[in-house]
């Protein structure tokens, strides 16, 4: 009978992480638990084709329950189904977020993750192309490059931004985030660089590590309150293994909470209810969900602005602060890139260039919960988006400036119509009716397994899960707050963050377990 000293599930963005730098030690044995499959879709390496997964058979595509703040539309989430998980799919922004954000999360007590901690573990990831610096490393697996060939249209929101004001910050992740400029993206060589390209193919040679793609972790073992491994779904029948040091539940923000409701982790009385035996009372499990959202400003171009292969649609940005926003970190994000984002019901131009403004902080939270205790159902997601008025005029504030932007003279031969909203719509409250009828998440879920010392928290700030040992939470469900920005960056960090805790925190323990556990079939990658 095979054990492993960790199991580690889910192979996104953080997985990859964990994995590579446990098997660092060739001593230690790891499992590696994917339910997708491996990352041979050709689309996946081609930043431009990053709209094409969405949707695709590598996105689980979650879709929440009626929102009531949005006239009860059902919101569509993108979740990575393959190896690299939502890295695979994303648009590869490099976004680290606000320093203030990673002093909140210590404020909030939990020493050890502010933002001067967490500095060296995002430096560790990074080969960045620009070289060394105070914020940046180069020694790292992760590459993150300028854009290749940026969109002359992309140029001229910069050129826009400047002209009204906003200062030019050729790094959101350096001295300041606030200003103007374009992305860098996790990019190399031209090609997608997700968490399975940068930390697991180039490691998989490894003796001590077994990856298993197609394998949905359907629950948690446990002996009284201990974890002593893990059952999944592999090829139609059920597999269970064993492990001598820790399970790490690195599934994301949807499904870890999830699969620890399935294994007794939860609010006692709800998993009760559902017929769940528990194993330790955890009501926030699945609570505290965040999310960021978005509203789109899409104009009609005159002449062809289509952006290159090497381009992943969404090239410049700006950081700043609504009116009733002057001393945190910035609440709004603008996405400006030579493609048309539309929703439903609006007509495409020839050629068009879109501004998206995002919230990066809203004031509602949501919830996961289970359909079922069949774990091949999807979770069931209350987002709540929208709740707060105040949230909706911020979004208002940002549509009229992304519409200032686009009137200003860099867009002179290049504006045609606005598709949308359209001419038509300029009151606040109409601008508020097309917010809540068209806009989209942004697809950052986190915070679903808070770290913190709360009633509400789920793990401790070694992000070990409270009232049960040999498990921890490694992604971006530990959250207690979600980050200024994309959300990928800062759950890489949170692996190689984990990683090191997981090494510290290394002790031999033996667990006699009262499972007939077999083999596991593995499959190869």
């Amino acid at each position: 009978m095979t054990n492993y000293d960790y199991i580690v599930i889910g192979g996104g963005s953080a997985g990859c992480v964990v994995a590579n730098r446990l098997t660092e030690d060739c001593d230690t044995t790891v499992l590696l638990l994917e339910a997708g499959n491996p990352a041979t879709k050709p689309e996946i390496q081609i930043p431009a084709q990053c709209f094409s997964l969405i949707g695709s058979e590598v996105d689980w595509s979650y879709i929440s329950e009626p929102e009531p703040y949005l006239n009860s539309r059902k919101m569509f989430c993108s979740r990575g189904k393959v190896l690299g998980g939502s890295s695979s799919i994303n648009f590869m922004m490099y976004v680290r977020g606000n320093p203030q954000d990673y002093d909140r999360w210590q404020e909030l007590g939990n020493p050890g993750w502010s933002y001067l901690d967490v500095l060296p573990y995002f430096k560790k990831s990074e080969h960045q192309q620009r070289g060394a610096s105070e914020f940046h490393g180069v020694d790292g697996e992760l590459s993150v490059t300028d854009l290749i060939s940026p969109a002359v249209v992309s140029k001229r929101f910069v050129d826009a931004c400047v002209s009204m004001g906003y200062n030019y910050n050729p790094d959101f992740n350096g001295v300041q985030q606030e200003g103007v400029g374009l992305y860098q993206l996790t990019v190399k060589d031209g090609k997608r660089h997700s968490a399975a390209a940068a930390f697991l193919l180039p490691i998989l040679h490894r003796p001590n590590l077994t990856v298993t793609t197609g394998a949905l972790v359907t629950r948690l073992l446990f002996e009284g309150t201990c974890a002593v491994g893990v059952e999944y779904l592999y090829e139609g029948m059920l597999h269970q293994v064993r492990v001598n040091q820790e399970v790490i539940l690195s599934a994301g923000a949807f499904d870890s909470p999830k699969l620890l409701m399935l294994s007794g982790i939860g609010n006692a009385e709800y998993l009760q209810a559902m017929g769940i035996s528990v194993v330790a009372d955890l009501p926030g499990v699945g609570q505290n969900l965040q999310d960021h959202i978005l509203t789109c400003v899409v104009q009609a171009a005159t002449q062809d602005i289509h952006p290159a292969i090497t381009s992943n649609g969404v090239e410049a940005g700006l950081f700043l602060h609504s009116k009733s926003n002057v001393e945190s970190a910035p609440d709004l994000q603008f996405f400006f890139g030579p493609i048309q984002f539309l929703s439903p019901g609006y007509t495409p131009a020839d050629f068009g260039f879109t501004g998206a403004v995002s919230l990066t902080r809203l004031q509602n939270v949501g919830s996961v919960s289970l359909r079922s205790p069949d774990p091949k159902n999807p979770p069931t997601l209350r987002m709540n988006y929208l709740q707060s008025q105040a949230d909706v005029q911020k979004l208002v504030e940002g549509i009229k400036l992304m519409r200032q932007l686009f009137q200003t003279s860099a867009f002179d031969g290049f504006r045609g119509k606005e598709i949308a909203p359209g001419a038509e719509v300029q009151s606040d409250a109409a601008l508020e009716v097309y917010i809540r009828d068209t806009c989209s998440t942004v697809w950052h879920p986190v915070g679903t397994c808070k770290m913190g010392i709360d009633s509400m928290a789920v793990v401790d700030t070694e992000l070990r899960v409270h009232g049960v040992e040999g498990l921890r939470v490694v992604d971006a469900s530990i959250m207690p707050t979600i980050t200024t920005g994309n959300t990928n960056a800062p759950t890489i960090m949170i692996g190689e963050k984990a990683a090191d805790l997981i090494k510290a925190g290394r002790t031999e323990r033996t667990v006699l377990s009262k499972y007939n556990v077999e083999n596991p079939a593995y499959s190869s990658i």
